[in-house]
């Protein structure tokens, strides 16, 4: 199975395609817990996916983060299920917040797969707060389409690679503020060789982090 380190080593690989510049870092949550973590705990080195350009179906949107430079990202805070990070490569703060899923279902079953992530970033250089994404631990088919259901509502979500981001950019808030208020967020996708995937999220600590975040950022 691919570690995370590892797959964003091709990500950032893939990064000139896209024509991304900007970075971002991110690690694996650590175990659950209702306090903080200290800010001088550092996460070993990784990096939150690289948004694609979108497709002419999908929205235009300004770029996601990438993943570049030695920086190390700072864990400075968990909550819940969140982990929440900064980092400042080559002098551009970032923020974000990341988990893993609680449960991961495969049709058919038992299908192997690298882990899945959900990453939600803040990049006040290129202002951009709270950027949803979901990288989903395998190629995606090309052309479908994602979704993700919280609180009663369900999001589309467009593909590219390995990750899923939100095909309509106007519903980014709403989308934002019914994970601040939901229980657990359900995501499927599909795979390139059709294994269809349904991860769920639980979101208990997730506006704490935001929170957090937000405090992080203006700085």
């Amino acid at each position: 199975m691919m570690s995370l380190q590892r797959a964003m080593v091709i990500l950032v690989a893939a990064l000139p395609v896209y024509g991304f510049a900007n970075p971002a870092f991110a690690q694996t949550p650590q175990p659950k817990s209702s306090q903080a973590t200290p800010a001088a705990k550092q996460a070993p080195k990784a990096a939150a996916p690289a948004k694609p350009a979108p497709k002419s179906a999908a929205p235009a949107k300004p770029a996601a983060p990438a993943a570049a430079g030695n920086a190390e990202p700072s864990l400075v805070g968990q909550f819940g299920t969140w982990g929440a990070y900064t980092a400042t490569p080559n002098g551009k703060k970032v923020c974000f917040a990341l988990a893993k899923p609680a449960s991961s279902k495969t049709n058919p079953p038992n299908r192997p797969r690298d882990p899945s992530y959900a990453f939600i970033s803040t990049r006040p250089a290129e202002k951009v707060s709270n950027e949803v994404s979901i990288m989903i631990g395998y190629t995606l088919k090309p052309g479908s389409e994602g979704s993700l259901e919280v609180g009663g509502s369900r999001f589309a979500m467009y593909s590219q690679g390995d990750g899923l981001w939100i095909k309509n950019a106007a519903e980014e808030d709403r989308l934002v503020d019914a994970l601040r208020k939901g229980a657990d967020a359900t995501v499927k996708g599909v795979s390139a060789k059709g294994t269809e995937t349904t991860d769920t999220f639980p979101l208990k600590g997730l506006a704490q982090a935001l929170d957090k975040l937000a405090q992080e950022c203006r700085r």
